[in-house]
């Protein structure tokens, strides 16, 4: 028997069916195989060698090579099936994770702001280039400016700022909610700028597709990647 009829009985022993086959047998069912997996290559390998010609038999080095490839594509395809099942996992885990921000608070962008049962307010001012002047101004609900605070120049980046809740006659503030506006100049030219403040999560929320969304007191329905910080 000749190394290629050798081989190709084989192939229909695996049910391999052949490009340009008119054998029968390897085309009689849907269930037949269309690739080669590490069985099939060692049993095809084997009758190779079997029926290889004495006088000239395969190069080591062709050989090895093959081996080699075979092993390369066997172990990407482990690692593609690994890395698969560890993204499964890690997205299941992603509305558990979201349930633990329910009574905690987060910092993310946002206008209005809760004053801390211990008074006043801190937060976060985020700059897309340095400012050489940047002011934080506190309004009450209605719109009242009750506090400004000059933070000076700052780099890009973000810039904390901490409020004791006192007005400038000494009397409190009060817990809020709080409007909180930023500005920030270079020289004259105005620098982008934005308000982050730290609010309760009040609940979750786990839409059929995509991620979960947090609703957020005074700021409503917040992503899960706009949370800079959880408190």
């Amino acid at each position: 028997m000749t190394t290629t009829s050798s081989i190709s009985s084989t192939l229909d022993s695996l049910g391999i069916k052949r490009a340009g086959s008119g054998s029968s047998a390897a085309a009689t069912t849907g269930a037949k195989k269309t690739t080669l997996d590490q069985s099939s290559f060692l049993q095809l390998l084997t009758a190779q060698l079997k029926n290889q010609d004495p006088f000239a038999p395969m190069d080591n080095t062709q050989m090895v090579a093959q081996m080699a490839q075979f092993s390369s594509v066997a172990g990407i395809s482990e690692m593609n099936t690994t890395l698969s099942s560890i993204a499964t996992k890690l997205n299941a885990t992603k509305p558990a994770d979201a349930l633990n921000y329910v009574g905690k608070t987060v910092l993310t962008a946002g206008s209005v702001a809760y004053g801390r049962t211990s008074g006043g307010l801190a937060g976060q001012v985020e700059l897309d280039d340095a400012a050489s002047d940047v002011q934080v101004t506190i309004a009450d609900s209605k719109g009242g400016v009750l506090k400004t605070l000059s933070l000076g120049a700052q780099k890009a980046g973000t810039a904390s700022y901490d409020w004791d809740g006192k007005l400038d006659n000494g009397s409190e503030a009060g817990s809020g909610p709080f409007t909180i506006s930023v500005s920030a100049n270079n020289g004259n030219t105005a620098v982008t700028s934005r308000s982050l403040v730290w609010a309760p999560v009040q609940s979750v929320s786990m839409p059929s597709s995509g991620n979960p969304v947090l609703t957020v007191a005074g700021l409503g329905q917040v992503q899960l990647s706009a949370v800079r910080s959880v408190g």
